[in-house]
């Protein structure tokens, strides 16, 4: 069983620690990382799931994004530790993640990702939107409500 909490400051190494173990070296190289630099995440949903014994098993963040002229989140990273993966935990944090942020009013949540496991969660490819290269298009996805919504990806506040 895990309980889903808030991130806090006191997780960040724990956290850290399970991206640096689920992600390859140099994971903060990629240009989604371009767009989070110096921008705060949305605190209210960068989650993590504690097992019984307060264990980080998983986690999720949220950074918000602009699109063209419009507000967006960019999910990511999502991850599961390897002990954990096959529980649907990810899922779980996927799915909650979703739900406060329309709860909060996001309209549109994007990712960089693979289609066959996010559609699953109402995702879908999206056309006409631009992540920094060297961003494989087809993997661009998104969430919510995209009518009218094309750009360039930018930081937020930039």
């Amino acid at each position: 069983m895990y309980r889903l909490e808030q991130e806090t400051g006191a997780d960040r190494a724990e956290v850290e620690a399970l991206y640096d173990t689920c992600f390859a070296p140099g994971r903060e190289a990629l240009s989604s990382y371009r767009l989070r630099d110096g921008v705060p995440p949305v605190r209210e949903l960068c989650l993590v799931a504690r097992d019984d014994l307060a264990i980080v098993g998983g986690a999720i963040r949220f950074w918000p994004v602009r699109v063209g002229r419009s507000d967006a989140l960019l999910l990511g990273p999502v991850a599961v530790h390897p002990t954990r993966q096959g529980e649907g935990l990810g899922g779980t944090l996927i799915l909650e993640g979703l739900e406060r942020a329309e709860a909060q009013r996001w309209a549109r949540v994007l990712l960089v990702g693979d289609a066959p496991f996010y559609q699953r969660f109402g995702f879908e490819r999206l056309t006409g939107v631009e992540m920094p290269p060297p961003t494989n298009p087809d993997r661009i996805l998104g969430f919510g409500t995209w009518t009218g919504v094309a750009g360039r990806v930018t930081r937020w506040g930039g």
